[in-house]
């Protein structure tokens, strides 16, 4: 089983593998584990052989390759693919075949990746456990009973169980690092606009990010190189230089480095004494390599989740409205009599399309967020939600001129059993509540492995940075991971 990138490169350089043999592995290997993890939507076996096969007579022809060159890497299957259906794991887009590429997907073509597959997630990125796909729940590979987290559960999933070494995920309040944290991996929510969201179908515009998902920092550093950058397409993209990220690996002395320790963070109700303890050991790592540990407040950081859940439904509801079964998306065919009457057939086709479509998690969504939105409501939620916002960046702004990092939590708990909180969503909800802020914020953020609990579930910690810092993120992160082990911790599972 192979995990790392490097290493996927390395053997192809020395003559030691082909592109082919390790495509074809990797397909073998989500095969074999589709059954019990369903991490993908889509596997993409001919396409995939067939780019690996360019890789290989590229080489041999001596040719230019890209930095991931016969590297296999997933796509979230909320990402656009031509040559592969984009579904939102819902049965809105169910038969969605996209007639252009994501921007990210692009760049990964460019790089020379072999794009293996789509993964699962939760509908349209709306949950926090991949429960609500309309393709089944994806399972944690280090215990099959419980979720892997969301909404980029299966991005995390297929890397957790080794069947490619690098995944892309997105992350609207903690999608890409909250389900990293659980099944153990690497995951890094960068700057908003760092990465381009073109090609990308929307939940919250304001707060959607792509970001990278491995088992190192070393090769997510590769893989944020890759899809980084300006794109013109995109409005909210941003017109700055991408800086060397694998060249931010290259120490490990922090001395001079100050982090914020997120006091009030662990001092919450309801976060496990695991995640406290992985914290603060976590904290003496950073201290031993040369970093200074400071606390640090963030007074409006108990409004993270009320914001959030105000924000983010709000703009999914603008979003998804164009789903109404005319325009986009899943159309019913067979309209009740009684509301094509009642309502008229247009109308009775938009209300029985969406009903049909949408499963109830999004159908929540869209309702707080319409109702936010409305006459009479929206000065009430919406604007006071985003002076809210206004104030959690500033609380951030203070802290970043006193720290160069912020440390604290991922999740509050290790990943929790499948059908624990899916019909209770406001405790689902609270396990975005160390993540949401970055996200309000638009600043990067990356999720870290940190060892185990009694039970052997992956334990992690959260770094943050001022915008545009993702090198700082990758630069403490490397030296955390030169420190510990964590990182090559492996679910006994699939054991090969």
């Amino acid at each position: 089983m192979l995990d790392s990138a490097q290493e996927i490169l390395k053997l192809q350089s020395q003559g030691e593998a082909t592109a082919v043999e390790i495509t074809t592995s990797a397909i073998e290997r989500i095969e074999a584990t589709q059954q019990s993890v369903n991490a993908f939507t889509h596997i993409n076996r001919e396409l995939a052989i067939s780019s690996a096969e360019k890789v290989d007579e590229k080489r041999r022809l001596g040719e230019p390759l890209g930095a991931l060159a016969g590297v296999p890497v997933a796509v979230k299957d909320v990402l656009c693919t031509q040559d592969m259906p984009t579904t939102c794991s819902s049965n809105m887009l169910r038969n969605f075949q996209p007639p252009y590429d994501a921007s990210v997907v692009e760049k990964l073509r460019k790089a020379d990746a072999i794009i293996i597959g789509k993964t699962n997630m939760d509908e349209f990125a709306m949950g926090a456990s991949t429960e609500t796909s309309a393709f089944g729940i994806t399972r944690n590979p280090w215990d099959l009973t419980r979720t892997p987290g969301g909404s980029s559960g299966g991005a995390t999933a297929c890397v957790a169980a080794g069947t490619v070494p690098l995944s892309l995920g997105t992350d609207t309040g903690g999608s890409i690092r909250q389900p990293a944290g659980f099944c153990g991996v690497t995951g890094l929510k960068p700057t908003y606009g760092r990465v381009s969201r073109y090609g990308l179908v929307a939940f919250a515009s304001s707060l959607d990010q792509v970001g990278p998902i491995g088992w190192s920092v070393e090769d997510i550093a590769l893989l944020l190189q890759c899809i980084s950058g300006y794109e013109p397409r995109d409005s909210t993209s941003l017109k700055h230089d991408v800086p060397d990220y694998r060249a931010a690996l290259e120490s490990s002395d922090l001395r001079g480095l100050k982090i914020g320790i997120l006091r009030e963070a662990l001092d919450v109700d309801g976060v496990d004494d695991a995640v406290r303890e992985g914290v603060m050991n976590s904290a003496k790592v950073f201290e031993q390599a040369g970093a200074e540990i400071i606390e640090i407040s963030l007074p409006h950081s108990k409004y993270w989740v009320p914001t959030y859940y105000v924000i983010a439904p709000s703009e999914a509801s603008s979003n998804l409205s164009r789903y109404d079964g005319a325009h986009y998306g899943h159309r019913a065919s067979d309209l009740q009599p009684e509301k094509a009457e009642s309502l008229g057939p247009l109308v009775a086709t938009y209300c029985q399309s969406r009903a049909e479509g949408f499963g109830a998690e999004v159908k929540r969504r869209i309702m707080v967020g319409t109702y936010a939105l409305s006459e009479g409501y929206a000065d009430q939620y919406y604007t006071q939600a985003l002076k809210a916002r206004r104030l959690i960046k500033g609380d951030y702004d203070v802290a970043f001129s006193q720290v160069d990092l912020l440390l604290g939590p991922v999740s509050p708990t290790p990943a929790f059993p499948i059908g624990e909180k899916i019909d209770d969503p406001l405790q689902m909800y609270l396990c975005d509540l160390f993540t949401v802020g970055a996200n309000l914020a638009g600043i990067p953020a990356i999720s870290l492995p940190a060892g185990t609990d009694h039970q052997g579930l992956p334990l992690a910690i959260q770094l943050q940075a001022p915008a545009l810092e993702e090198t700082r993120l990758l630069f403490a992160g490397a030296a955390y991971q030169a420190a510990t082990d964590f990182h090559k911790l492996r679910p006994d599972t699939f054991e090969s």
